[in-house]
């Protein structure tokens, strides 16, 4: 594929055009970003009575005025992020790289979801992507590659970045570079032609994809597969790597229903769990780490261990796979949203107003103790088996289940599906 970029002036100072993936940019960073006529996310998510109409006509300025430039030659566009976690000194570095798949439907077993899709929001992307024909932020999908080949390649083309910055939203360092040699891409297509894909983040703007492809073959039913809009934008990394890293999503209960006192609650609790009072819910965390079936409760100023009886798990009875059902956060939403608090299903609960998904530790605490929620429950990361097995299983994890970590960003590369631009020598090899 042959990207758009910002142009060479404006990509040394790349950190003032990134943003933040809509479904991640909060109401005060898109403000902020607002205010910036060049930044990225004036396509990403544009604003206004007509938003994609703006997003339009944006585009076609930056196209026109030079603001953003197209590659001459196709290529493969490797990307690096560094970071660190709390409380390590290690520097992480995910590898991957951007390139454009074809959008394959959920039934063809090619690419795997792990979690479901809420209609409002794909149809927004849908919009989005039908009218500007334009895919502003790369999705994150994950193979598997134990003898890792291509990350020789693309550690030797990270060694003349295109561009990076100096440190985005998350704290994390972004590198994009590119592979244009031909022999070299064929690796890239030889290796990957029999993978399966998980999609780890970005299942509303994939979604939008196969809704947008399935459009046009209506229209052109003597379409021949191989035009642009048959493809998606996505970002991929190897499920083998120890720098792939997922960290836990917290659950807020803002509220519980009827006329539920704490003291009930852990009663009820106490059916299914073992429930242990803590002297500091700042331990919570540690506590729980590498527990089965362990959470952190903070209820009413008072931390609590909780562990779900063994005996009790056999009572799961949602219709799913073994492999969800051995999940802590099934276990969760089974035992506490369903048996204690009566939100019986996964779709009642998804749509249910009274949970909330906090990544923060600490502000889970502190929304308990302002009293703008009920009761915190913490959670352990899931790990990449885990969500393998349960992708590979054809199931769907609970909501907000993973939260791969760090998020890629809006701004380094942009790539178009017009008609008039399938000029890709390398298309007939995919």
């Amino acid at each position: 594929m042959r990207g758009w970029r910002y142009n060479p002036e404006l990509g040394a100072a790349i950190d003032a055009y990134v943003s933040p993936l809509f479904d991640v940019v909060s109401r005060k960073q898109r403000e902020a970003l607002y205010h910036n006529p060049l930044n990225s996310i004036h396509l990403s998510v544009p604003r206004g009575e007509d938003a994609a109409g703006e997003a339009v006509r944006t585009l076609a300025d930056w196209q026109k005025t030079g603001v953003l430039r197209q590659d001459e030659l196709p290529g493969v566009y490797v990307y690096y992020q560094y970071f660190r976690l709390p409380g390590s000194a290690r520097e992480y570095c995910r590898k991957g790289f951007m390139c454009h798949i074809r959008a394959y439907d959920w039934s063809e077993n090619v690419v795997l979801r792990h979690e479901n899709t809420l209609p409002v929001s794909v149809n927004d992307r849908a919009e989005l992507l039908a009218r500007t024909q334009l895919q502003s932020s790369a999705t994150h999908g994950l193979y598997r590659d134990d003898t890792f080949e291509l990350e020789r390649y693309m550690d030797e083309a990270i060694q003349d970045p295109l561009y990076q910055t100096e440190e985005d939203y998350q704290g994390a360092r972004d590198v994009l570079a590119m592979i244009q040699d031909r022999d070299i891409i064929h690796r890239f297509l030889a290796l990957l032609a029999d993978k399966q894909v998980i999609l780890a983040d970005g299942h509303h703007r994939y979604e939008a994809s196969l809704v947008y492809r399935q459009a046009r073959q209506v229209a052109d039913p003597k379409a021949t597969g191989f035009e642009l809009w048959n493809y998606h934008l996505m970002y991929l990394t190897n499920a083998a790597a120890d720098d792939l890293r997922i960290l836990p999503t917290h659950r807020l209960l803002l509220e519980f229903p009827g006329e539920l006192s704490n003291e009930e609650f852990l009663k009820r609790l106490a059916q299914f769990f073992t429930v242990l009072g803590q002297d500091d819910a700042y331990d919570l965390p540690e506590i729980i780490a590498g527990k089965r079936w362990a959470f952190g409760l903070y209820l009413g100023g008072q931390a609590y261990k909780i562990r779900l009886k063994p005996e009790v798990h056999a009572q799961l009875a949602w219709d799913t796979t073994t492999e969800v059902k051995a999940l802590d956060l099934t276990v969760l939403h089974y035992f506490v949203l369903e048996r204690v608090l009566d939100v019986v299903g996964p779709d009642a609960q998804r749509n249910w107003p009274g949970v909330a998904y906090v990544r923060s530790f600490s502000e889970c605490l502190a929304q308990v103790d302002r009293g703008t929620a009920r009761a915190a429950f913490i959670t352990n990361e899931v790990t990449m088996d885990e969500v393998e097995r349960v992708c590979h299983s054809g199931a769907v994890m609970p909501p907000k289940s993973t939260f791969f970590y760090p998020k890629t960003i809006v701004g380094f590369l942009f790539t178009s599906i017009r008609d008039q631009e399938a000029d890709n020598p390398f298309l007939q090899c995919v």
